[in-house]
């Protein structure tokens, strides 16, 4: 057997930046928080170079800042933000959708109406990051059914902000049965090739999520106000 190979720098680099974006994911960092690189370190089992180095391109997503001689701090919820990341999405999303539905196959159909099922099993859980996932993978496989390679990236980035940054139970309010619907109509739509009515129901899809988060993170600021009364 030959030799194992030795991590470089950038494999550990990679694994600080995907263990400190899991913790986003899962609320262990949560808007606003100091972050301590030596916790960070101690916690994901490697020294503070990597830890340091993961934290810049974080810096660079937008999801931590650095304050000089104080260190590292996640960025607070904001609702301007949140409504600009929506205002794209639904321009990145929409704009695809001729480009999708003039090239789709068979096999193509099939993978989007897998990933809808996914997301219509997922959301009878009551595990909101499942939820989150799901709903994320069945957008993304529709955008990249347009071979759009420019906004599938963007698109991504966009989700990243969203999905890391911001709790399940500020994104996810909208009403189970309304985005399951508008979900199947989407397909159904994209399936006998009516353009006009999927740019509707997409559009309308992501402009009514956004009103919910919005509307969440209103009722949560507005509370946060009343406790420090």
């Amino acid at each position: 057997m030959g030799a194992k190979k030795k991590k470089t720098k950038e494999d550990f680099t990679k694994e600080a930046y995907m263990g400190i974006r899991r913790m986003f994911f899962l609320n262990e960092i949560i808007p606003g928080q100091k972050i301590s690189y030596g916790d960070l370190a101690k916690r994901l089992e490697m020294s503070t170079t990597p830890v340091i180095q993961a934290l810049k391109r974080l810096e660079f997503q937008g999801l931590v800042r650095h304050e000089p001689n104080r260190g590292y701090y996640t960025e607070n919820v904001s609702l301007k933000e949140i409504t600009e990341i929506y205002e794209f999405r639904q321009l990145i999303e929409v704009s695809l959708l001729p480009k999708t539905i003039s090239s789709i196959t068979k096999k193509g159909l099939s993978t989007l109406k897998k990933a809808l099922d996914n997301h219509l099993a997922a959301v009878r859980d009551i595990y909101l990051k499942d939820r989150l996932l799901k709903d994320m993978e069945f957008h993304l496989v529709l955008a990249n059914l347009s071979g759009c390679q420019i906004q599938i990236n963007t698109l991504k980035s966009l989700f990243d902000l969203l999905y890391l940054k911001y709790r399940g139970n500020i994104l996810f309010v909208t009403p189970m049965e309304t985005v399951d619907a508008e979900h199947v109509q989407l397909y159904e739509d994209i399936h006998t090739g009516n353009l006009e009515r999927a740019q509707a129901v997409l559009g309308r899809h992501i402009s009514n999520v956004k009103d919910h988060a919005i509307l969440s993170i209103a009722r949560m600021n507005q509370e946060k106000k009343i406790k420090t009364i």
